[in-house]
């Protein structure tokens, strides 16, 4: 029967498994790692809480697509703590690691992307159900978006935490990964093979809902007499949920391949050499995908001005007296239905009035 290691430290299973984790974290190289890092993280957290409270703010914002949006922005904020947590306890810190709290670290990362990755699976069903209908938005009840949520999370959880539940090489060291020196090579093959699988079944469904809204658009536009961006709504959505899932499945694919390559070890592929380039790369997803809310959703950018915009009148009101009229902000919208900019902010001060019809999305 093999003889199982529970309380052992980690730099047990990094000297089994000859991965060195010292010269490659120390000196100026990981002061510089450790700057860019913290600067990500903090952007990370700042941008996301935005997009968050962009959607919690905006009624225009109270639809399924958009709350799964927004929980796709908290699965990147959780991302950064995970990668804050990794920061102090990578490097020299890895091997005096308790092997419970690097499960932890690692069970952080996965998931993370395990949210991240089924949050895009059920935007792509929300898509179709609306998209079958002819409809912006699906039908979907605050009770259903909430269980989907809760699902999302749920099945995230339970994925990080597999390793720890029993498929591991605690047990069978000869079994144990050079990158990750307490999982065992087969958990990593399954692991691998399955996200970069539903990375293609993902990609392949989205362009035939994009190929099938585009083509729906434009039979329709020739038939109906409402306004040109109304119609556009639907595949302004579609490139928007398909550009997001481009950079998820770009930041994420080297990193799957260099674990599958571990899995199967493979011992002249030189992955110690490129693992921690993919794993910034990785954290660049979570940076990325705020930037494409606001720059693919004009609403959401401008959702996210008036409130920083606010925060700041906020702070300066107190100062200031009181010569500015409550008038001075004024309301006006485009033919599509859309609040457009006119001065400072268009719509309301700080909030404080209506963002619009509820009836147009």
């Amino acid at each position: 029967m093999n003889e199982c290691y529970y309380d052992k430290r980690m730099d047990f299973f990094y000297n089994k498994t000859n991965t060195d984790t010292v010269d490659e974290w120390t000196g100026p190289k990981l002061i510089v790692v450790l700057c860019f890092g913290t600067f990500f993280c903090l952007f990370i957290f700042i941008s996301n809480s935005l997009v968050i409270a962009a959607v919690v703010k905006n009624k225009r914002f109270h639809f399924p697509f958009y709350y799964l949006l927004a929980n796709l922005a908290a699965a990147d904020f959780f991302a950064g703590i995970a990668y804050v947590f990794l920061m102090f306890n990578t490097g020299p810190v890895s091997k005096t690691l308790t092997v419970n709290r690097w499960f932890l670290r690692q069970g952080l990362l996965d998931t993370s992307l395990t949210a991240s990755l089924v949050n895009l699976l059920v935007i792509a069903v929300e898509r179709y159900m609306s998209i079958m209908r002819m409809k912006i938005h699906s039908n979907l009840t605050k009770k259903r978006v909430t269980f989907l949520i809760i699902s999302i999370w749920a099945i995230a959880i339970f994925m990080g935490a597999v390793p720890t539940l029993g498929w591991n090489c605690l047990c069978d060291i000869t079994a144990c990964s050079s990158l990750a020196p307490i999982y065992s090579r087969s958990y990593l093959v399954f692991w691998s093979i399955l996200n970069l699988v539903v990375f293609f079944i993902m990609v392949v469904v989205y362009i035939r809902i994009y190929m099938y809204v585009q083509r729906k658009t434009n039979v329709l536009s020739s038939h109906t007499s409402g306004s040109i961006s109304r119609r556009r709504t639907p595949v302004k959505l579609m490139k928007t949920v398909m550009t997001l899932l481009g950079a998820f499945v770009v930041c994420w694919t080297p990193g799957l391949v260099v674990l599958l390559l571990d899995g199967l070890n493979c011992t002249y592929c030189g992955i110690q050499n490129v693992k921690r380039w993919f794993l910034l790369l990785a954290l660049m997803n979570s940076v990325m995908n705020p930037i494409i809310y606001s720059y693919k959703d004009d609403e959401m950018w401008g959702t996210m001005k008036r409130m920083i915009c606010c925060s700041s009148e906020d702070k300066s009101q107190d100062r200031r007296s009181s010569r500015i009229p409550s008038t001075v902000l004024c309301r006006s919208t485009d033919t599509s239905g859309h609040y457009t900019e006119d001065g400072i902010i268009q719509g309301t001060i700080c909030g404080k009035g209506d963002f619009g019809d509820k009836g147009n999305s």
